[in-house]
């Protein structure tokens, strides 16, 4: 709930958008005018971007006290997007709105509130979506229920969120169009915890569902349009369609298989069972690509990789993005075990460019973090430091992703972490395109000679020790952020 700092500071930032709506009642409007702007506190870059279906439409610049503001004269209705990187969330325009948002970028989510005309509407998805979230949260034991247990659980948490939806739609009275995506922020959240079930409960619990769940168990699914170009942009439609493939690909008796066949076998599932549901080639081509990009930064199998693109060029026909996943592809492919680790240029703490290859003559570690995840930060160094105890022939490399030197060097100036030698990004565009990193539980472990042990291991497995000692370790990486 925000407090009264936050009240005060929103009604400085609309008086100005009050009167713009005032002379838009007294004139009326027949075009498209609508304004967004607001205030990002504690701001991680100097600008907001403005997007329409992951496409930026717009680069509003923020002003010297962290405001911006922008005047569209023409912006058709429909749901738009607007981030400071890395986050983004959701704002909905009918014709004529004008909305300011506030948002603290360390509490991205939480802390984000809109006003003016327009302002009821995405408060509610703001709200439906942190109630998502606190759902996803508490969730998790309700899985290992039996079939009948975990639907009474799941049916009355749905219960709980329509019952919200409909107060709201009542009390807001908003229209048709904009209701597409308020149903759709109800209702998807909640197959997708359907879809998720059976394969949760297998690995929580050991016992496959196969027999146990009834054929109306998914009744549910003969109500959802696979071909909806409105919600292609939409995350929990997609999130929603990428775990009813996932659960519709997975293999449920493969002792023949190795766990990278697996994974192999079970990706081009999803991706044939895509073309199959999925007729309009826009909605297709962002579920695939998903597919692709999930898959290429979680299974480092380099031979598997070659036989998944093959599958993948052969039914995408998003040229852009299967350019860009090839780009990946090729990024994996070079940080194969035994390769020398590309060279990227990082910075000490005496703000001196470091070469990463100049980490030779000592086993290294590179692991990253960022100021976003402090939780992560202090955990990543303490489990660095306990591994440097028992491994002193490891050198440990820290490598920080953000782009405020400053608010780097004065996170570093609260803690003590001896030994640990901390760098930063001198260019993290180029560090994520030859280290392939997209999630920042990424550890990189590089011998003596700068030959690649493992591009992706993950300080957290409970195997990372192994690997320290032998290198021998096998898996499936899952990097989860």
């Amino acid at each position: 709930m925000p407090d009264l700092k936050v009240f005060r500071t929103l009604a400085v930032l609309c008086a100005p958008m009050l009167m713009m709506m005032s002379c838009d009642k007294k004139y009326g409007r027949k075009d498209y005018t609508a304004y967004f702007g607001g205030e990002v506190q504690n701001p991680v870059t100097r600008y907001v971007l403005f997007c329409k279906d992951g496409q930026v439409m717009d680069t509003i610049p923020l002003k010297s006290d962290n405001t911006f503001f922008k005047t569209f004269d023409s912006l058709a209705p429909g749901l738009y997007s607007f981030r400071h990187d890395p986050e983004y969330q959701y704002v909905y325009f009918d014709k004529n709105d004008s909305l300011m948002v506030r948002v603290n970028a360390r509490d991205f989510d939480e802390s984000i509130v809109f006003c003016g005309r327009g302002d009821q509407k995405n408060n509610f998805l703001m709200e439906m979506y942190l109630r998502n979230e606190s759902d996803k949260n508490q969730f998790y034991p309700i899985f290992d229920l039996d079939v009948k247990g975990f639907e009474k659980a799941t049916d009355s948490s749905y219960l709980a969120s329509q019952a919200f939806y409909e107060k709201k739609k009542s009390e807001i009275q908003w229209n048709e169009d904009f209701d597409k995506f308020a149903k759709a922020a109800l209702d998807f959240h909640h197959f997708a915890k359907k879809e998720i079930y059976p394969t949760v409960h297998r690995v929580r619990t050991g016992q496959d569902l196969t027999d146990e769940i009834p054929e109306s168990y998914y009744a549910f699914r003969k109500d959802v349009d696979f071909n909806d170009k409105e919600l292609s942009a939409y995350a929990p439609y997609l999130n929603y369609l990428s775990h009813m493939l996932g659960n519709m690909a997975a293999i449920n008796y493969h002792n023949h298989f190795t766990e990278a066949d697996l994974a192999l076998k079970t990706n081009i599932n999803k991706i044939q069972i895509a073309d199959t549901l999925i007729k309009d080639e826009k909605v297709k081509n962002v579920i695939l690509n998903n597919i692709a990009f999930t898959y290429l930064l979680e299974d480092q199998n380099i031979e598997n990789n070659h036989k998944f693109l093959e599958i993948f060029h052969k039914y995408s026909t998003d040229d852009d993005k299967k350019n860009e996943i090839s780009k990946i592809g090729q990024a994996i492919q070079r940080l194969k075990t035994g390769s020398t680790l590309p060279e990227v240029d990082l910075v000490g703490l005496d703000g001196k460019t470091i070469a990463s290859g100049s980490f030779t003559g000592k086993k290294t570690v590179f692991f990253c973090w960022t100021e976003k995840l402090e939780s992560h930060f202090t955990a990543a160094h303490k489990k660095v430091m306990d591994f440097k105890m028992r491994h002193p022939e490891y050198q440990f490399v820290a490598v920080n992703v953000d782009d405020d030197p400053e608010k780097w060097a004065e996170i570093l100036s609260q803690y003590r972490f001896p030994g640990v030698l901390e760098t930063r990004c001198s260019d993290f565009e180029d560090v994520k395109d030859k280290w392939a990193i997209t999630k920042i539980h990424r550890t990189i472990i590089v011998n003596a000679d700068g030959t690649i042990r493992n591009a992706f291991a993950n300080l957290f497995d409970v195997n990372f020790e192994k690997e320290l000692e032998d290198g021998s370790f096998e898996h499936a990486v899952t990097i989860n952020n």
